[in-house]
């Protein structure tokens, strides 16, 4: 027991129920950035086919809230999460994450701050207030 009354946690998503490695463990951070940085690359390219010669400017973030709100709705995951085998699924065990939370994720996502601050599950702000977990495939 902690001072603070909590139980020990002995691995990230131990308090959630979830295993401590393999499938349907916390996702670890280096996957999930690099989740991230795909789909920021994929999404500026898309946007820069529309927008070629010029740079693709703020379109990007359209392009990118597009392939990251849709997928992660329907599927539970985006195109650059598919590539690093995580995805998002609900906290309540729902098979989908649907529109609203992940309508809410991108948009905590984009002001950035909420999705660096983590908790001991490995969680940051943006899974918590959206009741989702990013988890291994």
């Amino acid at each position: 027991m902690r001072e603070s009354g909590q139980p020990e946690q002995h691995w990230r998503g131990e308090r959630l129920g979830l295993p401590e490695q393999g499938s349907g463990s916390v996702a670890p951070t280096g996957r999930r950035a690099l989740g991230f940085l795909v789909d920021i690359v994929l999404a500026a390219l898309v946007a820069g086919l529309f927008t070629a010669p010029e740079l693709p400017g703020n379109w990007s973030l359209v392009s990118w809230a597009l392939i990251t709100v849709l997928p992660v709705a329907f599927f539970g995951f985006t195109p650059g999460m598919a590539v690093t085998g995580i995805w998002v699924a609900r906290v309540d065990a729902t098979p989908t994450v649907g529109l609203p939370r992940a309508l809410l994720r991108c948009v905590l996502t984009a002001v950035i701050v909420p999705a660096v601050l983590w908790n001991l599950d490995g969680r940051s702000w943006h899974d918590r207030l959206s009741g989702t977990v990013v988890l291994r495939r």
